[in-house]
């Protein structure tokens, strides 16, 4: 990894960064990983071996995007959102290879997210704050924050606290709960 300033950028010698990419301060990015020109990354991120940034996506501080994941165009990421391996986010709702007039549509991730490995995530969505999306989910709806959704399309599982504990499997998120494994009051 080669350093650039002690607080600025680790970028791996095999990694790709773009002339005109924005990567934070204290940002490691790892083997064959490539951001593209335009894309903005936050302080302190970790981007893992073999990541696709875009153009023009946004990284918010302190997030992990693990090996193999896919992140397009027109998303948005928070800060400290964790997205395991080989998650994707797609960004055109009627992909045909031979549409030369197809639109990106944006998708969001609220800060403090999870999105499990190998899940993917349908463009035109928001993740809601401290939500979590579990492995394997395919999102293609919006997802409240705190909520917990699994499953191919994605469905409501229950509600998650700060840390990421179940707090409730009801239909609607309590008003306030204190969680009963870690103590966390939300």
């Amino acid at each position: 990894m080669t350093d650039g300033a002690s607080d600025g950028p680790r970028v791996h010698g095999t990694a790709i960064v773009e002339p005109g990419a924005s990567v934070g301060a204290g940002t490691s990015i790892w083997h064959h990983a490539h951001v593209r020109a335009g894309a903005s990354l936050g302080a302190g991120c970790v981007v893992g071996k073999n990541v696709y940034v875009d153009a023009h996506v946004v990284v918010g501080d302190r997030c992990k995007l693990q090996n193999n994941v896919s992140v397009y165009d027109g998303v948005t990421i928070g800060d400290d959102v964790f997205v395991g391996p080989a998650a994707t986010f797609t960004n055109d709702r009627v992909p045909r290879a031979f549409n030369t007039d197809w639109r990106i549509t944006p998708t969001v991730v609220r800060d403090g997210a999870s999105i499990g490995a190998n899940a993917t995530v349908v463009c035109g969505v928001t993740i809601g704050e401290l939500a979590m999306v579990a492995a394997g989910a395919t999102v293609t709806r919006d997802v409240a924050a705190h909520e917990l959704v699994g499953g191919t399309p994605a469905r409501r599982l229950g509600w998650v606290c700060r840390l990421g504990h179940v707090v409730s499997r009801e239909e609607h998120a309590p008003p306030t709960w204190a969680c009963g494994t870690c103590g966390t009051v939300c």
